[in-house]
C-alpha cells in the first residue's frame, strides 16, 4: 500500500493580474503536493498593504499595468531581506531576469512552462529557513559571545579589586604586626647582655627582614601602588627590575614625562606589559627587550617588543593558554585591543586604548636630552639606568 504524502502548506502571496493565470499557478501548485493559502493583488497599494502580514514566498508577474515585478522586488527587499521571491512572467529577457536575480530574485519562471514551479518553490523556501536558522544561530552565538566577554571583564575587575584588598590588608595587618616585632627585637638587641641572646636577636632580625621583603613583593605582584606614581614610572621601575632580575637589556622609552589617563587604564596598561616580560622571560629566549609608551592623535599605544625565538603557529591556539586572551579580555574593559605580530626574530605585542578627549598629557620639559631618538614628534625619555636609585616605590610605605 503506498502511503500518502501530507501536502506541504505554505503561505503564498501572488502579485498577477490575471484571474486565469492566477487560477493556473494555483492548480500546478496544488498538483505538486503544496496546499498554498495564497492571496492575489494586482496593484501597488494592494502589495504594500499585503507585505504587513507573514507570507512563505512571493510570486510576481513582470508585467503589471503601473507596477512591475522588479520594483515590486525592491519594495520587498527594503521590508525582507530574505523572504523568497519568484518571477513568474509570460515574457522575460535575459537581462532583465539576470538584474533580478542580481536584485535578490530567488528565481525566474516563464508562465508557458510551468513545470519547475513546484521544485522551484521549495527549494527558495527551504533556502529561506535555512538562511534565517543562520542568521538566528549567528545572532544567539553573538549574544553568547557578548556575555562570556561581560563576565570575563567583571572577572578580571573582581579579581583586582579583590587584590587591592588583600594587598592592603597585608600592608596594615600583616605589615603593621611585622613592625612593631622588629621593634621589639631592636629593644632586645639595645638592652641584651647575653652574647648567645644577641646573636639570636641578630638571626631573627634578619628572618624578619626576609618576611618583610616578602609581604612587599606580594603587595607588589597583588597590586603595584607604584602606579599611584603614574604609568611612566610605574613602567620604568617595571623594565628596570625586570632587567635586572633576568639579565636581558631592556629599554624603555617614552614620548611623554608624564600622562594624565582615564580611570582602569593605567592598569590595563601596566598587567599587559607585565604580562608581555613574564612570557618573554619564560619563553622567548630573547637578548634585548623594548618597551615603547606613546600617546599620539588621541591613543595611548604601549608596543613591548623582543629579538626572540617568535611564537610557534600552534602557541596561541593551546586550550589552556589563557594569557593573551586574557588581555584581549582586559584590554576590552577600557575599549582597547591587543595586537601580536611574531616571527622567528622576534615578537611584538601592542595595547591601543583610545583616550577620552578630555584626558590630556603633560609635559614636564620639553627639550631632548640627547640620549634618546623621537616617537611621533615628541622628545623620548629614556628610562634611568638600572640601579641609579636604591628607592624601591613599589609599596605603599615602610614597613
Amino acid at each position: 500500500m503506498q502511503r500518502s504524502v501530507k501536502p506541504r502548506r505554505l503561505r503564498v502571496l501572488h502579485l498577477e493580474d490575471s484571474e486565469l493565470d492566477h487560477q493556473l499557478l494555483l492548480a500546478h501548485l496544488r498538483r505538486g503536493g503544496i496546499e498554498p493559502a495564497i492571496f492575489r493583488v494586482d496593484n501597488e497599494t494592494d502589495f504594500l498593504a499585503a507585505l504587513g502580514q507573514d507570507w512563505d514566498i512571493v510570486l510576481s508577474d513582470y508585467n503589471l499595468p503601473g507596477f512591475s515585478g522588479l520594483i515590486a522586488l525592491e519594495l520587498l527587499r527594503e521590508r525582507d531581506k530574505l523572504m523568497p521571491f519568484i518571477l513568474v512572467s509570460g515574457e522575460i529577457g535575459e537581462d532583465t531576469a539576470v538584474e533580478a536575480m542580481r536584485n535578490g530574485a530567488s528565481d525566474y519562471l516563464l508562465k508557458s512552462n510551468l513545470t519547475r514551479l513546484v521544485p522551484a518553490v521549495l527549494h527558495a523556501v527551504e533556502a529561506c529557513e535555512s538562511q534565517r536558522a543562520r542568521q538566528q544561530a549567528d545572532q544567539e552565538l553573538a549574544h553568547s559571545r557578548k556575555r562570556l566577554s561581560e563576565l570575563a571583564q567583571h572577572l578580571q575587575t573582581s579579581i583586582e579589586m579583590e587584590r587591592t584588598a588583600i594587598a592592603r590588608e597585608i600592608h596594615d595587618d600583616v605589615g603593621g604586626s611585622l613592625t612593631a616585632v622588629k621593634f621589639d627585637l631592636a629593644w632586645l638587641l639595645r638592652h641584651a647582655k647575653d652574647d648567645a641572646l644577641i646573636e639570636r636577636t641578630h638571626q631573627a632580625l634578619e628572618t624578619l627582614n626576609h618576611a618583610i621583603e616578602a609581604s612587599q613583593r606580594i603587595m607588589h605582584n597583588l597590586r603595584p601602588a607604584i602606579l599611584e606614581q603614574g604609568l611612566v614610572a610605574a613602567l620604568q621601575w617595571m623594565t628596570q627590575r625586570f632587567e635586572r632580575r633576568s639579565g636581558i637589556p631592556t629599554a624603555f622609552r617614552t614620548s611623554h614625562d608624564h600622562l594624565r589617563l582615564p580611570a582602569g587604564v593605567p592598569l590595563v596598561a601596566y598587567r599587559t606589559a607585565q604580562e608581555a616580560l613574564t612570557n618573554i622571560s619564560k619563553h622567548a629566549k630573547a637578548t634585548r627587550v623594548q618597551v615603547d609608551l606613546t600617546v599620539a592623535a588621541g591613543v595611548l599605544s604601549l608596543e613591548i617588543s623582543d629579538n626572540g625565538r617568535g611564537l610557534a603557529s600552534g602557541d596561541l591556539g593551546k586550550a589552556r593558554s589563557f594569557g593573551i586572551r586574557g588581555l584581549h579580555e582586559r584590554a576590552d574593559t577600557v575599549g582597547g585591543w591587543v595586537e601580536l605580530s611574531s616571527t622567528p626574530q622576534g615578537t611584538t605585542l601592542i595595547l591601543s586604548v583610545p583616550l577620552d578627549p578630555r584626558a590630556s598629557a603633560s609635559h614636564h620639559g620639553d627639550e631632548d636630552d640627547g640620549d634618546g631618538g623621537d616617537v611621533d614628534g615628541q622628545p623620548v625619555r629614556p628610562a634611568p639606568a638600572p640601579g641609579s636609585s636604591a628607592h624601591d616605590p613599589s609599596t605603599w610605605g615602610e614597613l
